[in-house]
């Protein structure tokens, strides 16, 4: 599993599934989600996996202006937010459900991303749900304010 969340916002905007994940796996979904949401990052946190340190991913940043931060090797504490919500989703989520496939898991992992976004209140935000902070948080900002993400991956 590959998720990415909005440091600020703590909102989910991709969990991708796969039996492997590879760096041009990551650039693709980091693609899509900058795309959809029409601002860059700033910079991108991640871990020292090699689909984070490959060739697509430095190249995909190079290319866009984007930092990316990793954190130090066997320190997941500097990536604490996107450990939490990876310990949630695993409990929650990947625990909770037997998949009796690939696409199965999407569609589950889908509707538990959105439950979470949409429903779920956060304590950090007031205890309003990540996405409903989110939309607040863009009629007050500057279209132009960059916002920090954060990669992780979860084993399931």
């Amino acid at each position: 599993m590959l998720t990415l969340v909005d440091n600020f916002s703590r909102e989910s905007l991709a969990i991708r599934a796969g039996q492997r994940l590879l760096g041009e796996d990551v650039v693709q979904t980091v693609d899509a989600v900058v795309r959809s949401d029409g601002a860059k990052p700033a910079s991108i946190r991640v871990d020292n996996g090699p689909e984070f340190r490959g060739r697509e991913m430095d190249a995909w940043a190079c290319r866009r202006g984007v930092r990316l931060h990793f954190i130090d090797p066997g320190k997941p504490m500097q990536n604490a937010f996107v450990e939490s919500f990876n310990d949630k989703f695993r409990y929650e989520c990947l625990n909770a459900h037997y998949f009796v496939g690939l696409e199965d898991a999407r569609r589950r992992i889908e509707n538990w991303r959105r439950e979470y976004n949409e429903l779920r209140p956060h304590r950090s935000l007031g205890r309003i749900p990540p996405a409903v902070f989110a939309r607040r948080a863009a009629a007050l900002q500057a279209p132009s304010a960059p916002s920090d993400l954060l990669l992780g991956d979860s084993i399931a």
